[in-house]
Protein backbone atom coordinates (compact mmCIF):
# COMPACT_ATOMS: atom_id res chain seq x y z
CA UNK A 1 0.00 0.00 0.00
CA UNK A 2 1.52 3.39 -0.77
CA UNK A 3 2.21 6.02 1.80
CA UNK A 4 -0.93 8.24 2.87
CA UNK A 5 -1.26 11.46 5.37
CA UNK A 6 -3.06 10.27 7.95
CA UNK A 7 -5.95 12.71 7.17
CA UNK A 8 -6.60 10.65 4.10
CA UNK A 9 -6.88 6.88 5.73
CA UNK A 10 -10.30 5.55 6.76
CA UNK A 11 -12.38 6.49 9.68
CA UNK A 12 -12.75 4.64 11.78
CA UNK A 13 -16.25 4.77 13.99
CA UNK A 14 -15.07 2.26 17.22
CA UNK A 15 -12.13 1.78 17.70
CA UNK A 16 -11.32 -2.20 19.68
CA UNK A 17 -9.45 -1.55 22.69
CA UNK A 18 -6.61 -3.65 21.07
CA UNK A 19 -6.40 -1.30 18.01
CA UNK A 20 -3.20 0.52 17.77
CA UNK A 21 -3.23 4.57 17.40
CA UNK A 22 0.11 6.54 16.29
CA UNK A 23 1.63 8.49 18.66
CA UNK A 24 4.66 11.07 18.73
CA UNK A 25 6.85 10.42 21.32
CA UNK A 26 9.10 13.54 21.85
CA UNK A 27 10.48 12.96 25.37
CA UNK A 28 14.32 13.02 25.01
CA UNK A 29 13.89 16.01 22.32
CA UNK A 30 13.87 13.97 19.35
CA UNK A 31 10.25 12.99 17.88
CA UNK A 32 9.45 9.43 17.62
CA UNK A 33 6.73 7.79 15.86
CA UNK A 34 5.50 5.00 18.45
CA UNK A 35 2.00 2.91 18.79
CA UNK A 36 -0.24 2.69 21.96
CA UNK A 37 -3.66 0.71 22.02
CA UNK A 38 -6.79 2.10 22.56
CA UNK A 39 -7.03 0.71 26.10
CA UNK A 40 -3.76 1.82 27.40
CA UNK A 41 -4.32 5.43 26.01
CA UNK A 42 -7.74 5.39 27.69
CA UNK A 43 -6.50 3.48 30.85
CA UNK A 44 -3.50 6.51 31.11
CA UNK A 45 -6.44 9.48 30.56
CA UNK A 46 -7.35 11.65 32.97
CA UNK A 47 -10.29 10.33 35.09
CA UNK A 48 -12.73 11.40 37.67
CA UNK A 49 -13.88 14.24 34.85
CA UNK A 50 -17.19 13.86 34.46
CA UNK A 51 -16.95 9.75 33.45
CA UNK A 52 -19.95 8.88 32.49
CA UNK A 53 -20.01 5.22 34.76
CA UNK A 54 -20.00 7.59 37.44
CA UNK A 55 -23.01 9.35 36.97
CA UNK A 56 -22.24 13.06 38.42
CA UNK A 57 -20.69 11.77 41.33
CA UNK A 58 -17.11 13.01 40.20
CA UNK A 59 -17.93 16.53 40.27
CA UNK A 60 -15.61 18.61 42.60
CA UNK A 61 -18.51 20.11 44.13
CA UNK A 62 -22.28 19.31 44.09
CA UNK A 63 -23.32 22.56 45.44
CA UNK A 64 -21.57 24.37 43.24
CA UNK A 65 -22.50 22.54 40.19
CA UNK A 66 -26.05 23.10 41.53
CA UNK A 67 -25.75 26.83 41.91
CA UNK A 68 -23.60 26.94 38.20
CA UNK A 69 -27.04 24.72 37.11
CA UNK A 70 -29.48 27.16 38.54
CA UNK A 71 -31.27 24.66 40.16
CA UNK A 72 -31.07 26.33 43.71
CA UNK A 73 -31.43 24.03 46.84
CA UNK A 74 -34.82 22.25 45.78
CA UNK A 75 -33.03 19.11 44.96
CA UNK A 76 -31.03 18.85 48.34
CA UNK A 77 -34.89 19.20 50.27
CA UNK A 78 -36.84 16.62 51.70
CA UNK A 79 -40.06 15.91 50.11
CA UNK A 80 -42.96 16.55 53.21
CA UNK A 81 -45.07 18.69 54.94
CA UNK A 82 -42.64 19.57 57.25
CA UNK A 83 -40.92 23.58 57.92
CA UNK A 84 -38.57 23.51 54.81
CA UNK A 85 -39.66 20.43 52.91
CA UNK A 86 -40.65 20.52 49.32
CA UNK A 87 -44.55 19.97 49.43
CA UNK A 88 -45.58 17.07 47.83
CA UNK A 89 -49.00 16.76 45.92
CA UNK A 90 -50.85 13.68 46.27
CA UNK A 91 -53.87 12.74 43.93
CA UNK A 92 -53.64 16.46 43.17
CA UNK A 93 -54.11 17.70 46.83
CA UNK A 94 -51.65 20.18 48.51
CA UNK A 95 -50.96 19.04 51.92
CA UNK A 96 -49.61 21.22 54.20
CA UNK A 97 -49.25 18.88 57.46
CA UNK A 98 -51.61 21.05 59.12
CA UNK A 99 -49.15 24.13 58.81
CA UNK A 100 -50.61 27.89 58.23
CA UNK A 101 -50.91 29.32 54.77
CA UNK A 102 -50.27 32.54 54.72
CA UNK A 103 -49.64 35.97 52.61
CA UNK A 104 -51.63 35.14 49.91
CA UNK A 105 -53.88 37.65 47.61
CA UNK A 106 -57.28 36.54 46.89
CA UNK A 107 -58.30 36.25 42.89
CA UNK A 108 -60.86 39.15 42.32
CA UNK A 109 -63.07 38.74 39.15
CA UNK A 110 -64.76 41.57 38.41
CA UNK A 111 -68.41 41.37 36.86
CA UNK A 112 -69.79 44.98 35.63
CA UNK A 113 -72.71 43.21 33.52
CA UNK A 114 -75.81 42.32 34.84
CA UNK A 115 -75.89 38.89 34.08
CA UNK A 116 -72.44 36.51 34.51
CA UNK A 117 -72.42 32.36 34.68
CA UNK A 118 -69.82 31.26 36.75
CA UNK A 119 -66.58 29.31 35.41
CA UNK A 120 -64.74 26.37 36.21
CA UNK A 121 -61.72 29.41 36.56
CA UNK A 122 -63.81 31.28 39.11
CA UNK A 123 -62.91 28.62 41.54
CA UNK A 124 -61.36 29.82 44.83
CA UNK A 125 -61.64 33.81 43.50
CA UNK A 126 -64.11 36.30 44.66
CA UNK A 127 -66.44 37.32 42.07
CA UNK A 128 -67.29 40.95 42.40
CA UNK A 129 -70.50 42.46 41.14
CA UNK A 130 -70.28 46.47 40.70
CA UNK A 131 -73.65 47.05 38.55
CA UNK A 132 -76.60 49.46 40.18
CA UNK A 133 -79.28 47.68 38.39
CA UNK A 134 -80.50 43.48 39.59
CA UNK A 135 -78.34 41.08 38.59
CA UNK A 136 -78.46 37.31 37.34
CA UNK A 137 -75.67 34.91 38.54
CA UNK A 138 -75.89 31.39 37.22
CA UNK A 139 -74.53 28.20 39.01
CA UNK A 140 -74.20 25.82 35.85
CA UNK A 141 -73.68 22.03 36.40
CA UNK A 142 -70.27 20.56 35.30
CA UNK A 143 -68.10 22.86 37.74
CA UNK A 144 -66.81 19.79 39.85
CA UNK A 145 -66.84 18.57 43.64
CA UNK A 146 -65.36 21.40 45.47
CA UNK A 147 -65.91 24.21 43.45
CA UNK A 148 -65.86 27.27 45.73
CA UNK A 149 -66.24 31.27 45.82
CA UNK A 150 -66.97 34.41 47.56
CA UNK A 151 -69.48 36.72 45.72
CA UNK A 152 -69.90 40.04 46.61
CA UNK A 153 -72.70 42.76 45.95
CA UNK A 154 -70.44 45.72 45.40
CA UNK A 155 -72.83 47.82 43.64
CA UNK A 156 -76.69 48.69 44.20
CA UNK A 157 -77.60 45.96 42.03
CA UNK A 158 -79.02 42.92 44.13
CA UNK A 159 -77.95 39.61 42.98
CA UNK A 160 -80.26 36.47 42.34
CA UNK A 161 -78.42 33.17 42.37
CA UNK A 162 -80.05 30.78 39.43
CA UNK A 163 -79.51 27.19 38.86
CA UNK A 164 -79.03 25.62 35.77
CA UNK A 165 -78.45 22.03 35.39
CA UNK A 166 -77.54 21.93 39.30
CA UNK A 167 -79.09 22.30 42.73
CA UNK A 168 -78.76 25.78 44.83
CA UNK A 169 -79.28 25.31 48.46
CA UNK A 170 -79.54 27.66 51.52
CA UNK A 171 -80.48 27.34 55.11
CA UNK A 172 -83.62 29.88 54.68
CA UNK A 173 -84.00 29.35 51.42
CA UNK A 174 -82.57 32.48 50.03
CA UNK A 175 -81.91 33.23 46.72
CA UNK A 176 -80.44 36.74 46.76
CA UNK A 177 -77.63 38.77 48.21
CA UNK A 178 -78.82 40.98 51.00
CA UNK A 179 -78.23 44.75 50.14
CA UNK A 180 -74.99 46.55 48.73
CA UNK A 181 -71.66 44.98 50.06
CA UNK A 182 -73.30 41.95 51.21
CA UNK A 183 -70.59 39.01 51.03
CA UNK A 184 -71.88 35.71 50.02
CA UNK A 185 -70.30 32.26 49.61
CA UNK A 186 -70.87 29.63 47.62
CA UNK A 187 -69.50 25.99 47.82
CA UNK A 188 -70.14 22.30 45.96
CA UNK A 189 -69.74 19.54 48.62
CA UNK A 190 -71.38 17.29 46.18
CA UNK A 191 -71.08 17.42 42.27
CA UNK A 192 -73.62 19.96 40.85
CA UNK A 193 -74.97 20.96 44.29
CA UNK A 194 -74.55 24.56 45.66
CA UNK A 195 -74.79 25.74 48.98
CA UNK A 196 -74.96 29.24 49.43
CA UNK A 197 -74.19 31.11 53.02
CA UNK A 198 -73.74 34.46 53.92
CA UNK A 199 -75.26 37.74 53.72
CA UNK A 200 -78.17 36.41 51.59
CA UNK A 201 -82.29 37.55 51.01
CA UNK A 202 -84.95 35.77 50.02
Amino acid sequence: MANKKITDLSNLPSPAGADLLAIVDDVAGTATTKKVTVTNLMTLAPQGDLVASNNLSDVANAGTSRTNLGLGDAATKTVGTADTNVIAVASGTVDLGGNKLEDFDASINEQTGTAYTLVAGDNGKVIKFTNGSAITLTLPSGLGLGFNCSVIQYGAGQITFTASGSTLYNRQSHTKTAAQYAVTGLVSCVADVFVLAGDTAS
